[in-house]
């Protein structure tokens, strides 16, 4: 099978890359882990984080927004000593501040699914990449989505996180058009 070429021949990373990476996604509990995993991500490579992902769920409530957003410093000072999750303090608490975050935007918007949606028009941004090096880190429209976010009240959301949280979630397909995921995703 041809793939992106950012694929490793890791088993996680072959399985995130076929069946996750690039497919819309509209599951709000699903898109707030990519928000909040995309942030962790931040410094690191998506592998570190894949490997932690069984964890993260663990321990943060499988991603429940509501019980997120209701963590307690005492429980986040707990997961600063958690070595199954990237322990940084302004990620660790960024999840909550996220999630609550969250809550105060479903309210205004409906679901994480129509506000992130509706900036493409609820359909796909399908991107005509050859290749990986082609693909850019961010775009306006993620500095767009970002300035939002950030206004929102949101952290770990700048503009490379928000475009790469974009490829995750299927807003845009990046995959190169060699790859046999790039018509899957169209």
């Amino acid at each position: 099978m041809k793939r992106c070429q950012w694929v490793t021949n890791d088993p996680l990373y072959i399985d995130y890359h076929d069946n996750q990476w690039g497919v819309p996604l509209h599951d709000e509990r699903e898109l707030f882990e990519m928000l909040i995993l995309e942030g962790a991500q931040a410094g690191l490579s998506w592998i570190t984080i894949l490997k932690k992902r069984a964890h993260y769920k663990k321990v943060f409530h499988n991603f429940d927004v509501q019980k997120v957003a209701k963590m307690t410093d005492k429980q986040l000072e707990k997961l600063l000593l958690d070595p199954g999750i990237i322990r940084n303090r302004l990620k660790v608490f960024g999840a909550r501040k996220n999630a609550l975050a969250t809550l105060k935007l479903i309210e205004e918007t409906g679901t994480l699914d129509n506000y992130l949606w509706s900036w493409v028009d609820h359909q796909p941004i399908i991107n005509t990449f050859k290749k990986h090096n082609d693909i850019p880190a961010s775009t306006p429209l993620s500095e767009a989505i970002s300035k939002d976010l950030k206004k929102r009240g949101f952290t770990f959301v700048g503009p490379t996180i928000i475009y790469a949280y974009m490829q995750a979630i299927g807003m845009v397909n990046d995959h190169t058009t060699d790859c046999d995921c790039y018509k899957k995703c169209c």
